[in-house]
């Protein structure tokens, strides 16, 4: 078989790939969306005590036996955010939300809306903010921040480049224009 018919077989199979991993990526996006209105419908205020918080493998946890027999076994070695906090006279560990886990402040007392062993929100004691002093962001936010700056500026300049080669073909074409007008011309003249 040819190297073309070969090429032709990778692109068809990498673009099967490609389709089924959108529509497959659609599906598990909506199955998230009714997961986080059944977290927000369940959630109740509850009045914590951080003691201290850390992303930590999930076995490391001390989390409650029922809830690590529902956790797949490829992602008990995975790490989550978790947070010790104080409820009444219980401590407890708690997983966290992915975004609030740097606005949550450590050795505070926090109202926050908590569905099952989830924290979903939180909210400052007196009412105000949680974050009332600028925290040095972690590694991972800085990474994040730079992350999406680099990817504004590969993007500009993607931009850039595609009006710089739009606005040469435009010349280019006003170019060929103008020449066969002359030659056009010229033409003219010659035949006269």
């Amino acid at each position: 078989m040819p190297g073309w018919a070969w090429a032709i077989i990778v692109i068809i199979l990498i673009a099967g790939v490609w389709i089924g991993l959108y529509f497959f990526g659609k599906r598990m996006q909506k199955k998230q969306e009714a997961q986080q209105a059944q977290l927000q419908a369940a959630a109740q205020q509850a009045s914590l005590l951080i003691i201290d918080k850390k992303r930590m493998k999930l076995k490391e946890a001390n989390l409650p036996k029922v809830v690590m027999d529902q956790v797949p076994k490829r992602m008990r070695g995975s790490k989550v955010p978790i947070v010790k906090a104080k409820v009444g006279p219980q401590v407890m560990s708690f997983i966290c939300d992915e975004q609030i886990f740097d606005e949550i402040p450590v050795k505070r007392e926090v109202k926050a809306r908590v569905s099952g062993i989830y924290i979903v929100s939180v909210k400052n004691i007196r009412g105000g903010d949680v974050n009332t002093k600028q925290a040095k962001p972690s590694l991972r936010a800085r990474l994040m921040r730079k992350q999406k700056e680099l990817q504004s500026e590969v993007e500009k300049d993607k931009a850039e480049t595609k009006k710089a080669k739009e606005a040469k073909k435009s010349s280019k074409n006003k170019n060929q224009g103008s020449s066969i007008s002359a030659n056009a011309g010229a033409n003219k003249k010659n035949n006269n």
